[in-house]
């Protein structure tokens, strides 16, 4: 029991940890630390959660001790590269929305979730043991892809581009389906083809016209 107690107490020092980065920093620091976390996402979506945090430091760019000053443990830099990975996906909406067509925009945004999906799968059991008892980051993360999913599919019913009739969560429950079903190594293009199948199931039946002219 106590040991069980000890790791949780750990876990929510990492969690902390992880969070406490939200706070301002200098120009220099800010672009070590997205280095830090740059170098991480591959490293971890190569090796796993146990790559060698030297390794990271170095592909960085930076020295060791850097990297422990803005991530003092293994699980605060896992957290850390979780939560820039949804960050990245939600901010991407906006951008797609900005210089795509709406159903170009949703589609895109579509391949960039199943890419997140596959980062975050390797890291969800690390994740899972860390905040076991607080499920604010999963529930902070899937609001803000929901909203991001809402965008995107508002802007395409509206300009006629995809049928009306499917939801944020019918979407992001496709795009989580196709990722649990893709994830072999020796099949690099079936999430793609699969991605190009639900798409088209979404413009099937699309009105055609935007909604102001109807």
């Amino acid at each position: 029991m106590a040991r069980a107690s000890r790791a949780g107490g750990d876990a929510a020092t990492a969690a902390s940890a992880g969070r406490q980065s939200a706070r301002p920093l200098r120009a220099d620091a800010r672009r070590n630390r997205d280095a830090v976390l740059v170098a991480a996402t591959a490293a971890f979506a190569a090796e796993g959660v146990g790559a060698s945090l030297e390794d990271i430091a170095r592909r960085a760019g930076v020295g060791v001790g850097t990297l422990y000053r803005h991530f003092p443990t293994r699980e605060a830099l896992v957290l850390g590269v979780y939560e820039r990975e949804v960050e990245s996906l939600a901010a991407s909406a906006d951008d797609l929305a900005a210089t795509l067509e709406p159903a170009a925009a949703l589609r895109e945004w579509m391949r960039r979730f199943v890419r997140y999906a596959a980062t975050k799968r390797g890291l969800v059991g690390m994740l899972r043991t860390m905040v076991q008892d607080d499920s604010e980051l999963f529930d902070r993360a899937k609001s803000q892809i929901a909203a991001a999913a809402r965008k995107l599919l508002g802007a395409a019913v509206d300009a006629g581009q995809i049928r009306a009739d499917v939801t944020a969560e019918d979407l992001t429950r496709s795009m989580s389906g196709i990722c649990v079903v893709s994830g072999r190594a020796d099949e690099p293009d079936c999430a793609g083809r699969l991605i190009d199948i639900v798409y088209d199931g979404l413009r099937y039946g699309a009105s055609a016209e935007p909604a102001a002219a109807r």
